[in-house]
């Protein structure tokens, strides 16, 4: 596999999960990668993983939120590998952003709103100064369904993944003739490594495909994204949720449920 072949790929929030998953499938598609995580251990672990599976990584330890930590994480990418050709936008905070509005406070929200939104717009913005000078590049952001639709308790992360799509759509107009693709991902219904059987259960109920997502559901169109073969791509997004999005109701209270589909022998 060589897709992404003499490519260096920067993938924060890749010491786990989503992150990893991409970040592993991006050295074996060729890149050269810096996984960023805020778990500088997490990060590290991914790292010696890639190398001792043949591929070429660094661990950088960064706080996306933090300006001088994203301007580090730029500096240390380009001092290892000598350049930056995508930047993929995926630490954020999940589960420490569920709190019920009348709950939370001001805080909650500009620390939810600092991870999620104003690191990707400070990791996307010095990305993007390095790829105008070097001939382009690719800017990958990663937004949820709550940017469309709205969790229950998490006003604050449906906020900052609505406003990751507009930053998207901007961005690409911004940095489109300077030959800056930048395109998004949207994740659905992606279990965590240590989901518990009943979890999964209880989501496999209510996606159309049956199963939740797992974290290697997302690597493949990320390396689609980032890789020549979306070339003519920009300011739009790829789903990838096992349908849950385009379902007009929940199989709970469907018309017609999956139990009375028809057998097929």
């Amino acid at each position: 596999m060589s897709k992404l072949a003499g490519k260096v790929a920067v993938v924060t929030g890749s010491g786990r999960g989503i992150g990893a998953a991409i970040a592993i499938r991006y050295a074996q598609e060729g890149a050269k990668v810096v996984v960023c995580d805020i778990d500088g251990d997490n990060a590290t672990g991914v790292a010696e993983r890639i190398k001792a599976d043949g591929g070429e990584a660094i661990a950088i330890r960064t706080d996306v939120s933090k300006q001088d930590e994203v301007d580090a994480l730029i500096a240390a990418t380009l001092d290892a590998f000598g350049g930056l050709h995508v930047m993929l936008n995926n630490a954020g905070i999940v589960r420490d952003a569920v709190k019920h509005v009348l709950e939370a406070d001001v805080e909650h929200f500009d620390t939810v709103i600092a991870a999620n939104l104003r690191g990707h717009y400070m990791c996307s913005a010095g990305a993007a100064r390095h790829m105008a000078r070097n001939g382009g590049g690719v800017i990958i952001t990663t937004s949820s369904g709550g940017a469309t639709r709205a969790h229950r308790g998490m006003t604050a992360y449906d906020a900052s993944k609505g406003g990751i799509e507009a930053l998207t759509r901007a961005l690409a107009l911004d940095l489109a003739p300077y030959n800056i693709r930048v395109v998004g991902l949207v994740p659905g219904l992606i279990a965590p490594d240590d989901a518990p059987d009943e979890a999964l259960a209880r989501t496999a109920a209510t996606v159309p495909l049956a199963r939740a997502g797992r974290s290697e559901d997302i690597a493949g169109p990320a390396v689609f994204l980032a890789s020549d073969d979306a070339a003519y791509m920009t300011g739009s997004f790829v789903t990838v949720d096992g349908g849950v999005l385009f379902q007009q109701r929940s199989p709970e209270i469907e018309t017609f449920p999956v139990a009375n589909f028809p057998t097929v022998s």
